[in-house]
């Protein structure tokens, strides 16, 4: 697939989770057919194989998913959540969590997710202490121009 083919992919299947979040919102019918519709497109995209039947994976996972949705069951709620870890954009993978209800997996032990100070965490301030919020406006501001 070329760079412009990967593009229309990376979009289409971005337009595919966005689709799956409306269902979830929604479920409304119209909304599980343009699910349905754009998996079709998915996997259309997919290049022929000899011998092989039609691609079908977003299409079945479409409706594997759907149905979760729609009836989440212990099996269908494993479906969800392997689907939720598979989502790349966080903002859409915590919209999905909420909607559904469920847990956010862990980061990875080897990656831990650094909040508040960041790199800075554990050094000591330059300023032993620390500013007053009304100290604030009388900082400095760089000059435009």
């Amino acid at each position: 697939m070329n760079t412009s083919g990967n593009e229309r992919h990376a979009r289409a299947v971005r337009d595919w989770q966005l689709a799956l979040l409306r269902f979830a919102v929604t479920l409304d019918n119209a909304d599980r057919s343009a699910v349905l519709g754009i998996a079709r497109e998915i996997d259309d995209l997919a290049p022929p194989h000899a011998g092989k039947p039609d691609f079908g994976f977003f299409r079945r996972t479409s409706a594997a998913l759907c149905a979760a949705i729609l009836q989440p069951d212990e099996f269908g709620c494993t479906a969800l959540r392997h689907y939720l870890a598979r989502i790349d954009d966080d903002r859409l993978k915590r919209a999905f969590a909420a909607v559904m209800e469920l847990d956010l997996p862990k980061p990875a032990a080897g990656n831990p997710v650094h909040h508040g100070a960041g790199p800075w965490k554990g050094l000591s301030s330059r300023n032993p202490h620390p500013r007053h919020p009304a100290d604030i406006s009388r900082l400095s501001r760089p000059k435009a121009g």
